[in-house]
């Protein structure tokens, strides 16, 4: 029996070596039929030609392909590399096949070309039923959704399990752009990434270390941007297309999943970001600067239509907000936006606020909670109908402890201020008793305080600093313009904007001028009698002209509390663009014929609410006398005298403008 059992198990032994030794053997033919096989399914696959020189064993398990490259029917070559080594599974010997365990890519070049319509790339992402036919017109626009799904399972479905990749190329050169992209190391191992990248795009260059995590089979990966050499990662191209600069430290972005049903492609994940700078005319005059700034999205993309749904929440340092946002383009173009917070601490509110954009607020501390809400909607197709609501609430131990730069408390009593001109300033002056030309609010004639309410803010008593109608139809002009033509600003609003803020246009100016009249006003910090009376007394009225009584004395030689119903009309009329006084009068001082619109209108409003009466309005005239300093510099004629204009051309008039 023991013979027996050793004569077996030589034969098992000699049977196993025999194996080995023939799969040895024939291990090149099999190496061979399992590159052909590969070469045939990619070629069957995609209009390319798909060349392995050669492939050999170099030792037991180890493998070199030699001279491969992709070339695509008609066009420049699209993968090219002199070798690679990788390691072949030993059980997948025994079963009759090669599977590469490990691929070691030195030397590798991706070179993706376009030329007009032309490129050797886009046959990667196209499949079996976007070859076919299909009636564009009745969707009017290309599913993003639908590509952006292929671009990632392309992606995904050909990322390898292991692989070592130096000195990597990758390149995209079109008639207008270049790109150019250099990998000493690339690795993916365990489904850890780890690699150094330079990015070259035109003229910039980005030098940077990418590190993370990749699950190909559930569309899960997690990269963090890193940049190298002590520099910044900038963004390319946003400076080319809309004038800013972008640029930050790290970058961390994930992909969590991604659904595809219905046409619609839904995506969710992660990102944050960290010091972060931003630079654009529009938003603000100094860099935005961001601690940190993160998002949980989800995200959905279909034919026509872009959604950011409400699940979605951004956090800017510590304040946190859930946002809905939705463009629909499918006939009409429709934007949806709205913005939630919960009841967050009033300093985690004011110490998030990015630095470079509030300077007015740096420095503020506050007790007791703030939540914020917005609700915005518009159709491009009639966006005289634009919805915009905006809430501020504040609890009830709502509190400021202590003021920023714009401290607010400052307007209870007599204060110094500074008119600035483009950035620079150009007078400064005593807001109160000790300026000769400052005049309490009593002391200014009804007819000028009643005809500046008329035109500029008749609300102004009643509201809390925001008239929502005359916002919102600012957004409305706004929109149709393309550009900041109409500000919608209350009399509060402009007093902030004067005292506090520059007049430059930025987006940035308009917030924090809202959260600076949001305070003032429900505060109670001052009167809404001591707002108008500073307002009143340093207003522009024309070349270094600020307050009523400079006005007066400038254009009538009077005091503000002798003006007449049509003096006063006019002061109201060049509040807009006092630095066009001139205009409004032809060389011998006669206020010109468009000017009786404005009268016409304001004065008989005034008449309808009962600021005057029917008979002053009834013998209301466009006509000023002009004395003093203006009358030198406006009247130009010789032997001037005045002339009785009768005609008048009724004018449509910007009676919310800034």
């Amino acid at each position: 029996m023991k013979k027996r059992i050793l004569i077996g198990l030589g034969v098992f032994l000699a049977l196993i070596l025999i194996l080995i030794v023939s799969l040895f053997a024939f291990r090149s033919r099999l190496l061979d039929y399992t590159i052909n096989r590969v070469v045939e399914k990619v070629e069957n696959k995609y209009p390319v030609d798909f060349t392995i020189g050669k492939a050999q064993f170099t030792d037991l398990t180890s493998v070199v392909l030699s001279d491969i490259s992709l070339v695509p029917h008609g066009q420049d070559t699209l993968f090219r590399t002199d070798s690679v080594h990788a390691s072949v599974g030993f059980r997948s010997l025994f079963k009759g096949r090669i599977v590469l365990r490990r691929l070691e890519v030195d030397g590798g070049n991706l070179t993706a070309v376009k030329r007009g319509d032309q490129n050797n790339f886009s046959f990667l992402f196209r499949n079996e039923a976007a070859a076919q036919p299909t009636d564009t017109t009745a969707s009017g626009a290309r599913n993003y959704g639908e590509l952006l799904n292929r671009v990632l399972e392309t992606a995904f479905d050909n990322v390898p399990d292991q692989v070592d990749f130096s000195n990597l190329s990758v390149s995209y050169t079109s008639t207008n752009r270049t790109i150019d992209i250099r990998m000493p190391y690339l690795t993916i191992e365990d489904g850890k990434i780890d690699s150094k990248v330079s990015v070259r795009t035109d003229s910039l260059i980005n030098n940077m270390l990418v590190k993370g995590t990749i699950d190909a089979r559930q569309y899960n990966i997690k990269a963090s941007l890193y940049a190298a050499e002590n520099q910044s990662i900038r963004l390319p191209y946003v400076q080319e297309r809309v004038g800013a600069v972008v640029a930050f430290d790290t970058l961390h972005l994930g992909l969590n999943d991604k659904t595809y049903r219905k046409d619609r492609l839904t995506v969710r994940g992660s990102a944050m970001v960290n010091n972060l700078v931003v630079n654009h005319e529009k938003l603000a005059d100094e860099n935005i600067y961001v601690q940190e700034g993160a998002v949980n999205y989800v995200v959905s993309l279909g034919r026509n239509l872009f959604v950011v749904d409400s699940l979605t929440e951004v956090r800017v340092n510590r304040a946190k907000a859930n946002m809905y946002a939705s463009y629909n383009n499918a006939g009409s173009k429709i934007i949806d936006l709205k913005v939630k917070t919960e009841a967050l601490p009033a300093n985690d509110f004011f110490e998030s606020l990015p630095v470079g954009l509030f300077e007015s607020l740096e420095g503020i501390r506050a007790e007791g909670k703030l939540q914020y809400k917005m609700n915005f909607h518009v159709n491009m197709d009639s966006v005289e109908r634009v919805v915009f609501d905006s809430d501020l609430d504040a609890s009830e131990n709502f509190r400021v402890v202590q003021w920023g730069k714009a401290n607010i408390e400052k307007l209870k009593g007599p204060f110094m201020h500074t008119v600035y001109e483009y950035g620079k300033p150009v007078r400064t002056f005593m807001v109160g008793p000790a300026n000769p030309f400052y005049s309490p609010i009593s002391q200014i004639s009804p007819y000028l305080r009643n005809a500046i309410l008329t035109a500029e803010d008749a609300g102004f008593y009643k509201h809390s600093g925001f008239h929502e109608e005359a916002f919102r139809q600012a957004i409305a002009v706004n929109l149709k313009k393309g550009d900041f033509v109409r500000g919608g600003s209350t009399i509060s609003m402009q007093l902030v904007k004067n005292v506090f803020l520059t007049r430059k246009k930025t987006v940035a100016r308009k917030v924090e001028e809202a959260i600076i009249v949001w305070l003032m006003e429900n505060l109670d910090i001052v009167s809404k009698n001591r707002m108008f009376e500073i307002y009143l007394n340093i207003i522009e009225w024309g070349p270094d002209v600020y307050g009523a009584k400079d006005a007066s004395r400038f254009y009538f030689g009077k005091q503000p509390s002798e003006l007449n119903l049509a003096e006063s009309i006019f002061l109201t009329s060049i509040i807009p663009s006092p630095k066009r006084y001139r205009s409004s009068f032809d060389s011998y001082g006669n206020l010109r014929s468009w000017k009786g619109g404005y009268y016409r209108l304001i004065g008989g409003i005034m008449a309808r609410r009962g600021l005057i009466s029917q008979e002053e309005y009834d013998n209301l005239q466009p006509n000023v006398r002009l004395y003093g300093r203006a009358r030198d510099l406006i009247v130009t004629a010789p032997d001037a005298e005045y002339e009785d204009t009768t005609e008048f051309e009724l004018q449509t008039i910007d009676l919310l403008d800034f």
